[in-house]
């Protein structure tokens, strides 16, 4: 069984930062791409930022140069460092992982359980 742990929400002023963490952990054989993803009320969830194996990261315009994801391959964690946070970054978090849990089985997608991220005053 695979688990994907998100941690590191919580409440912050604008302008303010977290970093939210994600863990994997269970039967892994392999992890290829991973991604944050996030969800507002009354919005569709969206991708936010996204990290392959050997690092090479995406993200959503409006996050550029504000947030930045990184993992730790050793670790099967992935990470998001939020700065300049705004009020319309509030959302529910989710990491995603492909995962593969042998050699001879295909990757599925996990999702974590979400972690909640609201900036206000």
């Amino acid at each position: 069984q695979v688990q994907l742990v998100e941690s590191g929400g919580g409440l912050v002023q604008p302008g303010g930062s977290l970093r939210l963490s994600c863990a994997a952990s269970g039967s892994i054989f392999s992890i290829s791409g991973m991604g944050w993803y996030r969800q507002a009320p009354g919005n569709e969830r969206e991708l936010v930022a996204a990290i392959t194996s050997g690092g090479v990261t995406t993200y959503v315009d409006s996050v550029k140069g504000r947030f930045t994801i990184s993992r730790d391959n050793v670790k099967n964690t992935m990470y998001l460092q939020m700065g300049s946070l705004k009020p319309e970054d509030t959302a529910v978090y989710y990491c995603n992982a492909r995962i593969a849990i042998s050699w001879y089985r295909p990757e599925s997608d996990y999702w974590g359980q979400g972690t909640r991220v609201t900036v206000s005053s």
